[in-house]
């Protein structure tokens, strides 16, 4: 081929994307990043529900809540009330029926200690002077009494859940009791049964062991009132009709 012929050859083609193909797919993907932050800040929302952004009108609201709840707590414990007391029974199951916002920060500390973090949450408790007073403390936001037999073993085989390594398992096996437990003779669920009801000498064992229990909604068993039980309230101390409640939130 001549040099003439080389040079009168036609250029290759080469690839090209159009103007309008350029735009389009930068369009796409600023989209994209727009809304990867749309739902970035719907998750966020979402994460923290309604108390995300709150009103003044309300944190004062809440404010206010809280230190009143302080003030009746310090004034239930001046008034140092008789607490009746089984003379059979050393044995409470104590239930968390209410409270959110409107608790002081002591109140909330003092239900944590019991392990009641959620509401229609229990467990058991020695029946002790000084269970009582932390009671009393918190005595708006929990109600309890003295368990029967019948109750303590309904609650375990039907509710009862531990928590193995950071897994939360049925208590349906006694080989995980024997398993965990049984350094201390208690090899078999009815011994957990036994050792709770008894408030024996591994009471405190046995209880950690266990998960605190989650309990039903018990619908219109509880009146939505803050007075104690005695007075036509939910909360307090209902001796021995805790379990009617008990039957009811199983």
């Amino acid at each position: 081929m001549s040099a003439a012929a080389g040079e009168n050859a036609p250029p290759p083609e080469m690839n090209y994307i159009s103007e309008v193909v350029l735009k389009k797919r930068k369009n796409n993907e600023d989209w994209a990043i727009r809304r990867k932050l749309q739902l970035q800040e719907r998750a966020k929302r979402s994460k923290f529900g309604n108390s995300f952004i709150k009103k003044p009108e309300q944190l004062i609201r809440e404010y206010r809540d809280k230190e009143l709840d302080f003030v009746q707590m310090k004034s239930r414990v001046k008034l140092k009330r008789r607490t009746p007391v089984a003379q059979d029974s050393r044995l409470l199951f104590v239930i968390r029926i209410r409270g959110k916002n409107d608790m002081h920060p002591k109140s909330r500390k003092l239900l944590y200690s019991l392990r009641l973090r959620k509401i229609f949450s229990g467990v058991f408790v020695k029946a002790s002077k000084g269970m009582m007073e932390i009671l009393q403390k918190v005595e708006p936001y929990v109600t309890y009494g003295y368990p029967s037999m019948k109750s303590v073993k309904d609650l375990i085989y039907k509710k009862g859940i531990v928590k193995i390594g950071k897994e939360r398992v049925p208590l349906t096996d006694n080989n995980i009791v024997e398993q965990e437990l049984g350094q201390h003779n208690i090899i078999c669920i009815e011994d957990i049964v036994n050792e709770i009801a008894s408030v024996g000498p591994q009471f405190k064992t046995v209880t950690r062991f266990l998960s605190p229990f989650k309990l039903n909604n018990p619908d219109k068993a509880l009146r939505g009132k803050k007075k104690r039980f005695e007075d036509g309230g939910d909360s307090g101390n209902r001796l021995d009709r805790i379990n009617d409640l008990i039957g009811k939130m199983n």
